[in-house]
């Protein structure tokens, strides 16, 4: 999965692809175990929506998590999802675009894996793809860019697994009266572990939900009245308790559009990104779609640098710069243009007379959503570090 929800620029259509979406939409793996799911998510928050034919169970999370970190999932058992996504950085890295098992770039930064259980929308730019069991068989099947590369090796990456006794114990539990592994357990194992990396224990949380006012600094309290004005803008796109417009969950009633043009490219003055990617244009081939992408979740943001879809900004001051300055403009080389003048920029990104006090104080606020549990929790750590 080491696109995670997001680096490829559009599904790859290959066969491979194609054979496991046809086995899913069939019913996904029809034979998981009934107990209920213990979510760690504490009062108040909304409990996130799941596929009736993956429910999640403590069994199938502990497998997934198994598979997450074994590079033995790779065609040449050279990368695991947990290459690209690691937990120190909020299950992402420290990488402007991420490189497949093959040693060969991708063109987008890995998405950190954070609340993605609530997320509406998967990937940096494709509406379509709302359910995680589709989402991880681009990076697992895919060929282009080629991340996984399991298509063209796929009995040999089963025997793997069905040939180790770990895996033998882990499976049964995960699917009990299923006979033989097959890759629909193996999405629906990933998708429940991945499903169960949340995270509720920021100092924010502590101080919004269980009214420890004492939780944030009075800079984070001030950059936290910034982060939701109107002159400000930020919670246009990164609102609501994910800090994201692509949220999903049981009391959901509409399902806002989540993607935009943040005025990061205006090459040759013509509107347009890196021909590379350009965002949902690649999918609607509609100009005003080019450059827009899914604003992703602000939790634990302080960690997961580089920023934006190709990893172009480097920190989260700079990040703050830009949005100063109401997009970005590149003077010379290959991308040279005025992202602030790209005609199909976000209204949000307008520009903001920043103070440097007010910088320092939504640097303040964006620290406070950092969560140390969902960092250190055992549950969610390599199994084989030991």
């Amino acid at each position: 999965m080491t696109s995670a929800l997001g680096r490829s620029a559009m599904p790859a259509r290959s066969v491979g692809i194609a054979v496991w979406t046809a086995a899913l939409l069939v019913g996904i793996s029809g034979c998981s175990a009934p107990e209920t799911y213990e979510w760690p998510i504490p009062a108040g928050y909304p409990q996130p929506v799941v596929p009736e034919g993956n429910p999640m169970t403590a069994a199938k999370v502990e497998l997934g998590r198994h598979l997450f970190y074994d590079r033995r999932l790779s065609g040449n058992g050279q990368q695991a999802c947990a290459s690209c996504h690691l937990p120190e950085h909020a299950f992402t890295e420290p990488r402007a675009q991420a490189v497949g098992s093959t040693g060969k770039a991708t063109p987008r930064n890995a998405l950190a894996l954070v609340n993605v259980a609530y997320n509406a929308t998967l990937m940096w730019a494709h509406p379509g793809l709302r359910h995680i069991e589709q989402q991880l068989l681009i990076p697992m099947f895919g060929e282009s860019p080629v991340e996984l590369g399991i298509t063209g090796r796929e009995d040999e990456v089963l025997a793997r697994f069905r040939d180790d006794p770990l895996y033998q114990r882990l499976f049964e539990p995960a699917f009990p009266g299923a006979t033989s592994l097959e890759f629909t357990h193996i999405v629906d194992a990933l998708a429940c572990f991945v499903r169960s990396l949340v995270s509720f224990q920021s100092p924010f949380d502590r101080y919004a939900y269980a009214g420890e006012d004492e939780a944030l600094s009075e800079a984070a309290i001030r950059g936290l009245g910034s982060f939701f004005s109107e002159r400000f803008e930020c919670h246009h796109c990164h609102g609501g308790f994910n800090f994201t417009q692509s949220t999903n969950h049981e009391s959901s009633a509409i399902l806002e559009d989540p993607f935009h043009n943040t005025g990061l490219y205006n090459v040759g003055g013509e509107n347009a990104y890196p021909a590379v990617d350009q965002g949902l244009f690649q999918l609607t081939g509609k100009p005003e779609d080019r450059g827009r992408f899914r604003a992703p979740t602000l939790r634990n943001v302080a960690l997961t640098a580089p920023y934006m879809h190709d990893g172009s900004i480097p920190d989260l001051e700079a990040v703050l710069d830009f949005y100063a300055a109401g997009g970005r403009n590149i003077e010379k080389g290959e991308f040279a243009g005025d992202g602030r003048a790209n005609v199909h920029k976000s209204q949000f990104v307008k520009g903001i007379d920043m103070t440097a006090e007010e910088r320092a104080d939504l640097l303040a606020f964006l620290d406070s959503l950092t969560d140390p549990d969902f960092l250190d929790r055992p549950g969610l750590q390599d199994p084989f570090s030991n």
